[in-house]
């Protein structure tokens, strides 16, 4: 059974899945649909999928445990894999894994995106900001209110393993920086403080809220 977050201007449900606990988001606008960091089991995000078509599997980053099941739900539905051109040479297979990575299934990347880029799934237009620091090739996604069904409900990010519930990424593997971090993190302090954050993992927030936690912290 799916989680569901409130207040935000697309639908926003996730799973918790796997061993670490992540948290895997369908995002909707009611037409179409994205899947971010499918951890694992396929089978379950289906499930939850409730027969909706999936227009775009999303990976913000390439660690085992964001990109997992992503090659098996590309095979079972046909979404196009996006991920940024740093990681993706690693989730595909191309560049050998870091030593201190857990080995995952490979999967082919559809598409590439740098910082700038606009991601068009659907009536949503997801705004990529590169987010160096827990690997080099970290990505968010930022969709505004604006030009959505519901402009008055809060904008979303989707910030992958850089910015937690009252704390932020790891930065001790290979390709993770404090320095990168910091930088990252004040690019995303800039967002509106009612932006609703959907987390890698734990509990979801709001940039408000982590001004005051994080931003501060960090700064």
């Amino acid at each position: 059974m799916a989680n569901q977050a409130k207040g935000t201007c697309v639908s926003v449900e996730y799973l918790v899945l796997g061993m670490l606990e992540n948290n895997v988001y369908l995002i909707s606008d009611g037409e179409s649909t994205m899947v971010v960091d499918p951890s694992c089991k396929a089978d379950a995000i289906l499930e939850a999928l409730g027969g909706r078509k999936v227009d775009a599997i999303v990976l913000t980053h390439r660690h085992f445990d964001h990109v997992g099941a992503a090659r098996a739900l590309r095979e079972k539905t046909g979404a196009l894999v996006i991920a940024s051109a740093i990681d993706a040479p690693v989730i595909s297979g191309d560049e050998e894994l870091p030593r201190d990575d857990r080995p995952f299934e490979t999967c082919p990347v559809d598409r590439t995106v740098k910082d700038g880029d606009k991601v068009q799934v659907g009536g949503m237009t997801w705004k990529v900001i590169a987010t160096p620091g827990h690997t080099k090739g970290g990505i968010c996604l930022y969709l505004d209110a604006e030009g959505t069904a519901n402009p008055a409900a809060a904008p979303v990010l989707v910030s992958g393993d850089t910015l937690f519930c009252g704390t932020v990424g790891r930065t001790d593997f290979i390709g993770g920086s404090m320095d990168d971090m910091r930088r990252s993190l004040k690019r995303l302090a800039q967002l509106p403080d009612d932006t609703v954050v959907l987390p890698g993992h734990n509990a979801l927030t709001t940039i408000g809220a982590e001004r005051n936690r994080v931003f501060k912290l960090y700064a």
